[in-house]
């Protein structure tokens, strides 16, 4: 793989990941709607 190819791979990766975290925030704060992690993490926060 050439490093530009690899660099377009990471930029794709990270912008993939952020866009996934953002439309959990949006989930989250739109009309009291919990996000549901699948760990348990959530369900430990609101405890």
């Amino acid at each position: 793989m050439t490093p530009v190819k690899a660099a377009l791979l990471s930029f794709a990766m990270l912008a993939a990941i952020t866009m996934w975290g953002v439309g959990i925030y949006a989930a989250d704060a739109s009309s009291g709607h919990a996000a549901v992690d699948g760990y348990g993490v959530t369900a430990s926060i609101d405890r």
